[in-house]
């Protein structure tokens, strides 16, 4: 259980049976009645925001969050399938819970899925992928220009700028947090 003095951003808590983070927070004291906190609020499982002001003395349940490491498996093109790496059970996520992270989503990934009571809301990928380029527009020797990129597509159909010395076929690092080339993975 929170009480209002717990409030920070980042926190997670439950309101009305649903997960809510707090994505900005701001502490108000006036000169006479009670302190406030006012919140801007994200719901985990449709993305909505809004602005919530709590009073001194208001008590909230802690969400009930879990984390499990899953495997992606497929994507059938509107359900995404992720197993549990230790019980072998299958979940899946529509596009929308997915969202950025298919980007960098490729058949045996593994990962981390939030549950909210026992219901898949969010992905967490690796902090680094490494994936294949299929599609890349041949560098011609002395088109250099410092800071040049060229667009690229991987494997996952996703386009991203990397230096022009990259061809296709060759395996990439990338940042997932970011979504940024990081550098040519030697084979």
């Amino acid at each position: 259980m929170y009480e209002s003095g717990d409030l920070r951003k980042g926190l997670k808590m439950e309101i009305d049976g649903e997960p809510y983070a707090i994505v900005q927070f701001n502490f108000v004291k006036p000169g006479k009645g009670q302190a406030l906190y006012k919140c801007k609020l994200k719901n985990m499982v449709t993305g909505v925001q809004f602005d919530k002001t709590f009073r001194s003395g208001e008590k909230f349940n802690e969400a009930n969050l879990e984390e499990r490491e899953m495997e992606y498996l497929y994507s059938d093109g509107e359900q995404y399938c992720f197993m549990n790496t230790e019980t072998y059970e299958q979940d899946f996520m529509n596009e929308e819970q997915v969202s950025e992270a298919k980007a960098f989503l490729k058949d045996n990934t593994v990962c981390n899925v939030l549950f909210f009571d026992n219901r898949a809301i969010g992905i967490t990928l690796p902090n680094f992928v490494e994936l294949e380029v299929t599609k890349a527009e041949p560098w011609a020797k002395g088109d250099t220009a410092s800071g040049s990129t060229k667009p690229v597509t991987i494997e996952t159909n996703h386009v991203l700028q990397v230096p022009p010395f990259i061809e296709e076929g060759q395996l990439i690092r990338i940042d997932t947090r970011t979504g940024e080339y990081v550098e040519r993975v030697k084979s």
